[in-house]
């Protein structure tokens, strides 16, 4: 399966050169790890955002939003966000930024 490029594209502009990033092929995808913790990815057309325990409920009550889910079980924490739920540039800086935020309260790995 191959995944949305220009969308991996404006995650890296979004998170720049931020001390401890890595890229991983992933899921059929891509993944953005911070610290060995993933924070965002890209899978298919769609944005992978981990939002923790915390936030799952409230960026699942968001339109566009539904469980992230490889294998017929959903993780918790973690939502896929269909294109019209990122399109506009805030509504992207304001996943990816919710990614990061949870990748930076985990111990590095």
């Amino acid at each position: 399966m191959s995944y949305n490029e220009v969308l991996a594209q404006h995650i890296r502009e979004e998170l720049g050169l931020f001390a401890g990033l890595v890229e991983k092929k992933m899921f059929g995808g891509i993944g953005f790890l911070v610290n060995g913790n993933m924070a965002c990815g890209v899978h298919g057309e769609n944005l992978i955002v981990r939002v923790g325990p915390g936030n799952h409920e409230k960026a699942l009550a968001q339109v566009h939003v539904r469980p992230f889910d490889l294998t017929g079980r959903s993780m918790a924490g973690w939502v896929e966000v269909e294109p019209p739920g990122y399109a506009a540039e805030n509504d992207l800086k304001d996943w990816v930024r919710q990614g990061l935020t949870f990748a930076l309260t985990l111990p590095a790995k």
